[in-house]
């Protein structure tokens, strides 16, 4: 008798735990409802590895670092956009965001250009004279009624994008941070529903979806227009000369644009205001931050050199971030059969990894729940998996804008807190909707208060 260990393609590996059956029609409630619920309450009561079936689908979601590295990393070619992106392809074509293949690696090469190191360095002046406009904006509320900070910060972050990546003034365009969110509604229903609903039905969700595709539309034939040459460096430039000739070159443009409008200024329009949120519920941090830019930048704006000096403002957006990751989400779908964390991932399986579950891991995070940026500081961090904080995602797909926006972010938290306390409106909690980013629903209302 033979007790040698057997091959391992001979191996007999099991598939992960889960919730029976018998649940499937609360669990369904869940990814409705309440999607951020129903994974940390898998991840609670069933470890790293959980099997979650879904209706016809059954998800595979996994929450160690391990699991994110082998999936979005090492065996990354084996695994297509998943479940929800692939749906939102009816809301938002196929983007960056989107797509998959040669086509995905196409669109990057085009756009990666405009996120070099230089180009980011030259950005800098544009993003400190945004949020230097911003602080006026605000300065004009103070003592008065609340603003709505993720208002304020979605234009800031549409002012940023169309002067550095778009080379355009998008404050012409009012109406399209509405537009967006009806899109990104319409994307969350085409992923619960599995896109099983036809477009045409004149449900409200969708007429407000086709108004905000018209808008959009609108938007990108402006920004086109004038600059068919395509000769220049910004982002439409250069997808203008990538599409020329192609037999739906309109259909491209239009789906790259309105990809990276979205992308360009959802995430860190969400990060900052989770950020001001988490400032005012811990005063002693706001202390620390508006020491940090007063003695950092004086009355000046700041400038791209001044990023690694604002370190403890760096480590407050990074927890920011931490408990509210912008990427909240990484659906993959696997092409072949494959093996992670011991388990059977089965081919054509959807796979989930969820940075804010991962973020909150109590194996490596100490009181996840805490905002605490001194987590963030080298003595502390330097033992931490790399792959248990992704808040912009990882791997080949990794946000190509991860660095603008952390800039951005940066920058705009010092300028405010050199000069304004943002408080929160009391008994408005603030309340994370998962979307394609994880933004605060319905808004956040804030008083602004004059410091000095």
């Amino acid at each position: 008798m033979s007790l040698a260990t057997p091959p391992a393609a001979a191996r007999v590996r099991p598939e992960p735990p889960g919730p029976p059956r018998r649940e499937m029609p609360g669990l369904f409630v869940k990814l409705v409802r309440d999607r951020l619920g129903m994974l940390t309450s898998a991840a609670e009561r069933y470890g790293d590895a959980v099997r979650i079936s879904v209706g016809p689908r059954t998800l595979y979601f996994f929450n160690h670092p391990d699991h994110a590295k082998h999936v979005l990393a090492d065996n990354a070619e084996n695994y297509r956009k998943g479940i929800g992106l692939v749906q939102a392809r009816r809301a938002l074509g196929e983007g960056l965001l989107t797509s998959d293949g040669e086509l995905w690696r196409a669109q990057r090469r085009v756009v990666q250009p405009v996120f070099q190191h230089r180009r980011i360095a030259g950005y800098a002046g544009v993003v400190a004279e945004e949020a230097g406009k911003l602080v006026a904006r605000l300065r004009e509320h103070g003592g008065g009624e609340p603003v709505d900070v993720l208002k304020e910060m979605t234009g800031l972050t549409l002012g940023v994008l169309g002067r550095t990546l778009l080379d355009a003034d998008l404050t012409a365009f009012a109406s399209i941070a509405h537009s967006f969110e009806a899109v990104q509604d319409q994307a969350m229903f085409e992923m619960v529903t599995l896109s099983k609903v036809p477009l045409w039905l004149p449900l409200p969700r969708q007429l407000r979806f086709r108004r905000a595709r018209r808008d959009l539309q609108r938007v990108v034939d402006a920004l086109v227009a004038g600059r068919a040459g395509g000769d220049g460096e910004d982002a439409v430039s250069r997808l203008i000369a990538a599409t020329r000739g192609e037999a739906d070159a309109g259909r491209r443009l239009r789906d790259e644009l309105v990809t990276l409008l979205l992308a360009g200024h959802e995430t860190t329009a969400s990060t900052l205001s989770w950020t001001f949120h988490l400032l005012d519920r811990h005063p002693e941090v706001f202390e620390r931050v508006h020491a940090e830019a007063v003695g950092v930048l004086g009355d000046r704006a700041p400038a791209f050199e001044d990023l690694r000096r604002l370190r403890y403002t760096t480590a407050v957006v990074n927890e920011a971030m931490r408990l509210y990751p912008p990427v909240w989400i990484l659906t993959r779908q696997a092409k072949e059969e494959d093996e992670v964390g011991g388990y059977r991932v089965p081919a054509g399986s959807d796979v989930l990894i969820c940075p804010y579950t991962l973020h909150r891991h109590p194996a490596f995070w100490d009181r996840p729940g805490r905002f605490d940026p001194g987590r963030f500081e080298p003595d502390r961090s330097s033992g931490r998996p790399r792959y248990a904080y992704i808040p912009f995602g990882a791997g080949p797909r990794v946000c190509v804008g991860s660095n603008l926006g952390m800039m951005e972010a940066v920058f705009v938290t010092a300028a405010v807190a050199r000069e304004l306390r943002l408080a929160g409106v009391p008994g408005r909690r603030a309340v994370a909707e998962p979307m394609l980013s994880l933004r605060v629903r319905g808004g956040l209302p804030m008083t602004v208060h004059r410091l000095g």
